[in-house]
Protein backbone atom coordinates (compact mmCIF):
# COMPACT_ATOMS: atom_id res chain seq x y z
CA UNK A 1 0.00 0.00 0.00
CA UNK A 2 1.35 3.42 -0.98
CA UNK A 3 0.15 6.41 1.03
CA UNK A 4 0.86 10.06 0.29
CA UNK A 5 0.36 12.19 3.42
CA UNK A 6 -0.19 15.92 2.79
CA UNK A 7 -0.04 18.65 5.46
CA UNK A 8 0.76 22.31 4.85
CA UNK A 9 2.97 22.37 7.96
CA UNK A 10 2.16 26.04 8.45
CA UNK A 11 2.24 25.74 12.25
CA UNK A 12 3.02 23.25 14.99
CA UNK A 13 -0.13 22.41 16.90
CA UNK A 14 -2.02 19.31 17.98
CA UNK A 15 -3.03 18.37 14.44
CA UNK A 16 0.55 18.39 13.16
CA UNK A 17 1.63 16.28 16.13
CA UNK A 18 -1.00 13.71 15.16
CA UNK A 19 0.41 13.62 11.61
CA UNK A 20 3.88 13.06 13.07
CA UNK A 21 2.66 10.18 15.22
CA UNK A 22 0.76 8.64 12.30
CA UNK A 23 3.87 8.79 10.10
CA UNK A 24 5.94 7.29 12.90
CA UNK A 25 3.56 4.37 13.36
CA UNK A 26 3.21 3.68 9.64
CA UNK A 27 7.02 3.58 9.24
CA UNK A 28 6.84 0.51 11.51
CA UNK A 29 4.00 -1.09 9.55
CA UNK A 30 5.03 -3.85 7.11
CA UNK A 31 3.59 -3.49 3.63
CA UNK A 32 3.05 0.26 3.88
CA UNK A 33 5.09 2.81 1.93
CA UNK A 34 4.48 6.49 2.63
CA UNK A 35 5.71 9.93 1.70
CA UNK A 36 4.83 13.10 3.58
CA UNK A 37 4.52 16.29 1.53
CA UNK A 38 4.79 19.31 3.79
CA UNK A 39 6.35 22.73 4.20
CA UNK A 40 10.11 22.96 3.88
CA UNK A 41 11.78 23.79 7.19
CA UNK A 42 8.63 23.13 9.22
CA UNK A 43 8.64 21.44 12.59
CA UNK A 44 6.52 18.67 11.11
CA UNK A 45 9.03 18.00 8.33
CA UNK A 46 11.89 17.85 10.82
CA UNK A 47 10.16 15.59 13.33
CA UNK A 48 8.65 13.20 10.79
CA UNK A 49 12.03 12.77 9.09
CA UNK A 50 13.60 12.02 12.48
CA UNK A 51 11.26 9.03 12.73
CA UNK A 52 12.47 7.70 9.38
CA UNK A 53 9.50 8.88 7.32
CA UNK A 54 10.19 9.89 3.72
CA UNK A 55 9.54 13.63 3.47
CA UNK A 56 9.10 15.72 0.33
CA UNK A 57 9.64 19.26 1.56
CA UNK A 58 8.32 22.15 -0.49
CA UNK A 59 8.05 25.92 -0.20
CA UNK A 60 4.54 26.59 1.14
CA UNK A 61 4.24 30.25 1.93
CA UNK A 62 0.50 30.75 1.67
CA UNK A 63 -2.68 28.70 1.43
CA UNK A 64 -2.57 27.68 -2.24
CA UNK A 65 1.09 28.18 -3.00
CA UNK A 66 1.74 27.13 -6.64
CA UNK A 67 5.18 25.83 -5.66
CA UNK A 68 3.57 23.36 -3.26
CA UNK A 69 1.00 22.48 -5.91
CA UNK A 70 3.80 21.69 -8.37
CA UNK A 71 5.74 19.49 -5.92
CA UNK A 72 2.59 17.66 -4.88
CA UNK A 73 1.77 16.82 -8.50
CA UNK A 74 5.32 15.57 -9.06
CA UNK A 75 5.03 13.37 -5.98
CA UNK A 76 1.75 11.85 -7.20
CA UNK A 77 3.17 11.10 -10.65
CA UNK A 78 6.41 9.60 -9.30
CA UNK A 79 5.03 7.71 -6.28
CA UNK A 80 1.70 6.56 -7.75
CA UNK A 81 -0.07 6.41 -4.38
CA UNK A 82 -3.07 4.22 -3.63
CA UNK A 83 -4.22 6.69 -0.95
CA UNK A 84 -3.78 10.45 -0.68
CA UNK A 85 -4.49 11.61 2.87
CA UNK A 86 -4.90 15.36 3.48
CA UNK A 87 -4.56 16.60 7.05
CA UNK A 88 -5.67 20.25 6.87
CA UNK A 89 -7.88 22.44 4.70
CA UNK A 90 -5.00 23.96 2.69
CA UNK A 91 -3.64 20.49 1.95
CA UNK A 92 -7.09 19.16 1.07
CA UNK A 93 -7.78 21.65 -1.71
CA UNK A 94 -4.49 20.80 -3.42
CA UNK A 95 -4.77 17.07 -2.77
CA UNK A 96 -8.21 16.89 -4.36
CA UNK A 97 -6.90 18.38 -7.59
CA UNK A 98 -3.73 16.28 -7.63
CA UNK A 99 -4.86 12.86 -6.39
CA UNK A 100 -5.62 11.43 -9.84
CA UNK A 101 -6.82 7.83 -9.52
CA UNK A 102 -5.79 7.53 -5.84
CA UNK A 103 -8.47 7.30 -3.18
CA UNK A 104 -8.77 10.61 -1.33
CA UNK A 105 -9.04 10.73 2.46
CA UNK A 106 -9.01 13.76 4.77
CA UNK A 107 -9.00 14.16 8.53
CA UNK A 108 -11.47 16.65 10.00
CA UNK A 109 -10.19 18.02 13.29
CA UNK A 110 -12.68 20.81 14.08
CA UNK A 111 -16.37 20.86 14.95
CA UNK A 112 -17.14 23.71 12.53
CA UNK A 113 -19.88 23.45 9.89
CA UNK A 114 -18.94 22.97 6.23
CA UNK A 115 -20.42 24.90 3.31
CA UNK A 116 -22.59 23.45 0.56
CA UNK A 117 -19.79 23.66 -2.00
CA UNK A 118 -17.04 22.57 0.38
CA UNK A 119 -14.27 20.23 -0.76
CA UNK A 120 -15.10 18.11 2.29
CA UNK A 121 -18.10 16.81 0.30
CA UNK A 122 -15.88 15.41 -2.48
CA UNK A 123 -13.91 12.72 -0.68
CA UNK A 124 -13.81 8.96 -0.63
CA UNK A 125 -13.73 9.04 3.17
CA UNK A 126 -13.62 11.62 5.95
CA UNK A 127 -11.87 10.69 9.18
CA UNK A 128 -13.49 12.56 12.08
CA UNK A 129 -11.46 12.75 15.29
CA UNK A 130 -14.59 12.50 17.45
CA UNK A 131 -18.25 11.57 17.30
CA UNK A 132 -19.02 15.26 17.82
CA UNK A 133 -17.17 16.14 14.59
CA UNK A 134 -18.92 13.31 12.75
CA UNK A 135 -22.32 14.56 13.93
CA UNK A 136 -21.60 18.06 12.61
CA UNK A 137 -20.55 16.70 9.21
CA UNK A 138 -23.59 14.41 9.02
CA UNK A 139 -25.89 17.29 9.96
CA UNK A 140 -24.36 19.25 7.08
CA UNK A 141 -25.35 16.52 4.65
CA UNK A 142 -22.26 14.35 4.33
CA UNK A 143 -23.44 10.70 4.41
CA UNK A 144 -22.60 9.03 7.71
CA UNK A 145 -21.33 6.00 5.77
CA UNK A 146 -18.56 8.19 4.36
CA UNK A 147 -17.37 9.34 7.80
CA UNK A 148 -15.26 7.19 10.13
CA UNK A 149 -14.39 8.22 13.69
CA UNK A 150 -10.75 7.68 14.60
CA UNK A 151 -9.82 9.41 17.85
CA UNK A 152 -6.51 11.18 18.35
CA UNK A 153 -3.84 9.29 20.21
CA UNK A 154 -0.59 10.01 22.01
CA UNK A 155 2.42 8.06 23.20
CA UNK A 156 2.16 8.23 27.03
CA UNK A 157 5.81 7.18 27.47
CA UNK A 158 6.93 9.93 25.13
CA UNK A 159 4.84 12.46 27.06
CA UNK A 160 6.40 11.34 30.35
CA UNK A 161 9.92 11.70 28.95
CA UNK A 162 9.13 15.19 27.65
CA UNK A 163 7.70 16.18 31.03
CA UNK A 164 10.98 15.28 32.75
CA UNK A 165 12.55 18.44 31.34
CA UNK A 166 12.92 21.09 34.01
CA UNK A 167 10.90 24.17 33.10
CA UNK A 168 10.74 25.73 36.60
CA UNK A 169 7.76 27.84 35.60
CA UNK A 170 7.11 29.09 39.14
CA UNK A 171 10.68 30.36 39.44
CA UNK A 172 10.41 32.03 36.04
CA UNK A 173 7.26 33.83 37.15
CA UNK A 174 8.66 34.69 40.59
CA UNK A 175 6.06 32.57 42.41
CA UNK A 176 6.49 30.70 45.69
CA UNK A 177 7.60 27.11 45.15
CA UNK A 178 4.28 25.72 46.42
CA UNK A 179 1.93 28.17 44.69
CA UNK A 180 -1.00 26.27 43.10
CA UNK A 181 -0.94 26.55 39.32
CA UNK A 182 -3.71 26.04 36.76
CA UNK A 183 -2.38 25.63 33.21
CA UNK A 184 -3.95 26.06 29.78
CA UNK A 185 -2.09 25.12 26.58
CA UNK A 186 -3.85 26.31 23.43
CA UNK A 187 -3.55 28.81 20.60
CA UNK A 188 -4.87 32.26 21.45
CA UNK A 189 -7.77 32.10 19.00
CA UNK A 190 -11.49 32.65 19.37
CA UNK A 191 -12.71 29.06 19.69
CA UNK A 192 -10.22 28.29 22.48
CA UNK A 193 -11.98 31.04 24.48
CA UNK A 194 -9.29 31.95 27.02
CA UNK A 195 -11.41 34.99 27.83
CA UNK A 196 -13.69 32.67 29.83
CA UNK A 197 -10.62 31.24 31.59
CA UNK A 198 -9.43 34.75 32.53
CA UNK A 199 -12.85 35.57 33.94
CA UNK A 200 -12.74 32.31 35.89
CA UNK A 201 -9.48 33.52 37.42
CA UNK A 202 -11.27 36.69 38.53
CA UNK A 203 -14.02 34.63 40.20
CA UNK A 204 -11.42 32.46 41.95
CA UNK A 205 -9.32 35.28 43.33
CA UNK A 206 -11.25 35.76 46.56
CA UNK A 207 -11.60 32.06 47.40
CA UNK A 208 -8.04 31.14 46.36
CA UNK A 209 -5.85 34.26 46.37
CA UNK A 210 -2.78 32.02 46.10
CA UNK A 211 -3.91 30.43 42.81
CA UNK A 212 -2.06 31.36 39.62
CA UNK A 213 -3.10 30.69 36.03
CA UNK A 214 -0.61 30.15 33.18
CA UNK A 215 -1.67 30.24 29.52
CA UNK A 216 0.82 28.86 26.97
CA UNK A 217 0.22 29.74 23.34
CA UNK A 218 0.42 32.40 20.67
CA UNK A 219 -2.30 33.78 18.43
CA UNK A 220 -4.27 36.69 17.08
CA UNK A 221 -6.06 37.39 20.38
CA UNK A 222 -2.95 37.97 22.48
CA UNK A 223 -3.50 41.74 22.57
CA UNK A 224 -7.17 41.57 23.57
CA UNK A 225 -6.49 38.91 26.21
CA UNK A 226 -3.70 41.03 27.67
CA UNK A 227 -6.13 43.95 27.83
CA UNK A 228 -8.75 41.76 29.55
CA UNK A 229 -6.22 40.66 32.17
CA UNK A 230 -5.35 44.31 32.85
CA UNK A 231 -9.03 45.35 32.96
CA UNK A 232 -9.78 42.75 35.63
CA UNK A 233 -6.65 43.59 37.64
CA UNK A 234 -5.21 40.09 37.21
CA UNK A 235 -1.71 40.86 35.94
CA UNK A 236 -0.27 39.33 39.11
CA UNK A 237 -2.37 36.16 38.80
CA UNK A 238 -2.82 35.34 35.09
CA UNK A 239 0.37 34.84 33.08
CA UNK A 240 0.54 34.71 29.27
CA UNK A 241 3.64 32.63 28.58
CA UNK A 242 3.63 32.71 24.78
CA UNK A 243 4.59 29.60 22.83
CA UNK A 244 6.24 26.94 24.99
CA UNK A 245 8.08 24.17 23.14
CA UNK A 246 8.18 22.10 26.33
CA UNK A 247 4.43 22.09 26.91
CA UNK A 248 4.50 18.67 28.55
CA UNK A 249 6.99 19.94 31.11
CA UNK A 250 4.65 22.86 31.84
CA UNK A 251 1.68 20.51 32.26
CA UNK A 252 3.83 18.30 34.48
CA UNK A 253 4.50 21.22 36.83
CA UNK A 254 0.82 22.20 37.04
CA UNK A 255 -1.68 21.28 39.73
CA UNK A 256 -4.67 21.26 37.39
CA UNK A 257 -5.07 21.47 33.62
CA UNK A 258 -7.86 23.68 32.25
CA UNK A 259 -9.54 23.93 28.83
CA UNK A 260 -12.07 26.69 28.23
CA UNK A 261 -12.91 26.07 24.55
CA UNK A 262 -16.31 26.91 23.10
CA UNK A 263 -15.65 24.68 20.05
CA UNK A 264 -13.28 21.72 20.07
CA UNK A 265 -12.86 18.73 17.78
CA UNK A 266 -11.46 16.61 20.60
CA UNK A 267 -8.81 18.53 22.56
CA UNK A 268 -5.84 16.18 22.23
CA UNK A 269 -3.70 18.17 24.69
CA UNK A 270 -6.09 16.93 27.38
CA UNK A 271 -4.72 13.46 26.65
CA UNK A 272 -1.23 14.65 27.59
CA UNK A 273 -2.53 15.97 30.91
CA UNK A 274 -4.31 12.67 31.62
CA UNK A 275 -1.17 10.71 30.76
CA UNK A 276 0.68 12.80 33.35
CA UNK A 277 -1.97 12.10 35.96
CA UNK A 278 -3.18 15.69 36.22
CA UNK A 279 -6.71 16.69 37.23
CA UNK A 280 -8.47 18.20 34.21
CA UNK A 281 -11.32 20.71 34.18
CA UNK A 282 -12.88 21.66 30.86
CA UNK A 283 -15.93 23.00 29.11
CA UNK A 284 -18.27 20.47 27.52
CA UNK A 285 -17.36 21.64 24.01
CA UNK A 286 -17.34 19.41 20.94
CA UNK A 287 -15.57 16.12 21.53
CA UNK A 288 -14.21 16.91 25.01
CA UNK A 289 -17.00 14.91 26.75
CA UNK A 290 -15.74 11.87 24.82
CA UNK A 291 -12.51 12.09 26.85
CA UNK A 292 -13.59 13.37 30.26
CA UNK A 293 -16.30 12.26 32.71
CA UNK A 294 -19.25 14.60 33.41
CA UNK A 295 -17.88 15.59 36.82
CA UNK A 296 -14.88 17.24 35.09
CA UNK A 297 -17.02 19.38 32.79
CA UNK A 298 -18.78 22.74 32.94
CA UNK A 299 -21.06 24.49 30.41
CA UNK A 300 -19.37 26.38 27.59
CA UNK A 301 -18.74 30.02 28.49
CA UNK A 302 -19.59 29.60 32.20
CA UNK A 303 -16.59 31.24 33.87
CA UNK A 304 -18.05 31.00 37.38
CA UNK A 305 -18.64 27.25 37.06
CA UNK A 306 -15.16 26.82 35.61
CA UNK A 307 -13.68 28.68 38.56
CA UNK A 308 -15.57 26.57 41.07
CA UNK A 309 -14.59 23.31 39.39
CA UNK A 310 -10.90 24.27 39.35
CA UNK A 311 -10.99 25.17 43.05
CA UNK A 312 -12.72 21.88 43.81
CA UNK A 313 -10.15 19.92 41.78
CA UNK A 314 -7.35 21.52 43.79
CA UNK A 315 -9.05 20.73 47.08
CA UNK A 316 -10.17 17.19 46.20
CA UNK A 317 -7.96 15.70 43.47
CA UNK A 318 -9.45 12.55 41.94
CA UNK A 319 -7.47 9.29 42.14
CA UNK A 320 -5.24 8.60 39.16
CA UNK A 321 -6.61 6.08 36.64
CA UNK A 322 -4.76 4.04 33.98
CA UNK A 323 -4.39 5.80 30.66
CA UNK A 324 -7.02 4.49 28.17
CA UNK A 325 -5.54 2.37 25.37
CA UNK A 326 -7.99 3.72 22.79
CA UNK A 327 -6.29 7.12 22.96
CA UNK A 328 -2.79 5.86 22.11
CA UNK A 329 -0.87 6.63 18.93
CA UNK A 330 -0.86 2.94 18.09
CA UNK A 331 -4.67 2.71 18.28
CA UNK A 332 -5.03 5.90 16.22
CA UNK A 333 -2.73 4.62 13.48
CA UNK A 334 -4.46 1.24 13.34
CA UNK A 335 -7.79 3.03 12.97
CA UNK A 336 -6.48 5.12 10.08
CA UNK A 337 -4.91 2.06 8.47
CA UNK A 338 -8.27 0.26 8.66
CA UNK A 339 -9.82 3.17 6.73
CA UNK A 340 -7.14 2.90 4.04
CA UNK A 341 -7.69 -0.84 3.70
CA UNK A 342 -11.46 -0.45 3.49
CA UNK A 343 -11.02 1.77 0.44
CA UNK A 344 -8.74 -0.66 -1.35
Amino acid sequence: MRVLQVDSGREWRGGQNQVRLLCRELVREPGVEQILVTKRGSELARRAAAHGAAVTATPWGWSFDPRAWFRLNLAVVAFKPDIVHAHDAHALWMARHAAGSARLVATRRVDFHVGRSSTWRRLDRVIAISAAVKNILAADGIPATEITVVSDGIDPDEVHRAAEQLLSVRARLGLPAGAPLAVNVAALVDHKDQRTLIRAAAHAREARPDLHWAIAGEGELKGSLTAEIARLGLADRVHLLGYIDTADALIGESDVFVMSSKEEGLGSVILNALALGKPVVATAAGGIPEILPPESLVPVGDSEALSGKVIDALAHPAPRIPYPERFTARAMAQGVLAVYRSLL
